[in-house]
């Protein structure tokens, strides 16, 4: 399944990112949901030489997904302020578990799932990481904090810096360009893996608590899924390797 695309690369690669969907206010509209998403990644896919478009949750496209990727080099599953619904894998809500979008993870799974059988490069990115990791039959832990006794991996309102040690050979490691085996990311959640899913492999771990940051399919030309933010950080050689991996992509025709 190529979804029209000829197997030649495009000058300038098409890169989906879907949106978060949050209630926000602004000139009249007050309280209203909205589809939004940080401009630093479309900036980043900009830097890159690619052409960033915004993808709407929606049912139609949830169902037959292939559709919606038809006209895409790569796919970007972005982060945002709300929990993946826990009933996906089996749990009920934690207390810290908030803004739950049935809706949207239904759309992003399906993404994934039609991604991995086409071939699409994907990437995610923190809540975009562990939609990955459930479509690939994995679970989470709620609330990461009871788990590693502390907040170290999210502040209110702002981004943490540490470090993520990166398995060397590894699609993460040739990613991010992280030669010394350690690269340092910017992060702000407080869910994580706690089971990796059928197919992908732990790729990066915190530093400092050896919490799951990547996960990747080997299988695939480029499956990936960070718990980290690179759009925030200009030095990030993420999103570049993303769409330069369009060059060499081979989609199920």
């Amino acid at each position: 399944m190529n979804g029209g695309r000829t197997g030649r690369p495009a000058d300038r690669p098409t890169v989906g990112i879907t949106a978060a969907v949050e209630t926000i206010s602004y000139g009249p509209w007050r309280d209203v949901q909205a589809a939004i998403t940080s401009l630093a990644y479309t900036e980043a896919v900009l830097r890159a030489g690619g052409r960033p478009v915004l993808l709407v949750p929606n049912r139609p496209d949830a169902e037959n997904p292939e559709e919606a990727l038809a006209s895409l080099d790569a796919l970007i599953i972005s982060g945002g302020a709300g929990d993946l619904d826990p009933a996906l894998y089996g749990e009920e809500p934690h207390p810290e578990t908030k803004s739950v979008n049935p809706e949207r993870d239904a759309y992003e799974l399906a993404l994934v799932r039609a991604a991995r059988e086409a071939g699409l490069p994907t990437l995610g990115v923190c809540r975009g990481m562990q939609v990955v990791n459930l479509a690939y039959g994995g679970t989470l832990h709620q609330h990461l904090p009871d788990v590693v006794g502390h907040e170290k991996h999210r502040k209110r309102g702002t981004f943490t810096d540490h470090e993520v040690s990166v398995s060397e050979g590894s699609l993460a490691a040739r990613a991010t360009g992280a030669d010394s085996g350690t690269e340092a990311v910017k992060s702000c959640h407080h869910q994580g893996v706690r089971e990796v899913g059928e197919g992908l492999e732990a790729t990066a771990r915190a530093t400092l608590d050896s919490v799951v940051e990547a996960v990747e399919d080997a299988s695939h030309p480029f499956m990936l899924g960070v718990l980290w933010h690179p759009e925030e950080d200009e030095r990030s050689r993420l999103i570049g390797s993303l769409v330069k991996s369009t060059q060499n992509s081979t989609r199920e025709v």
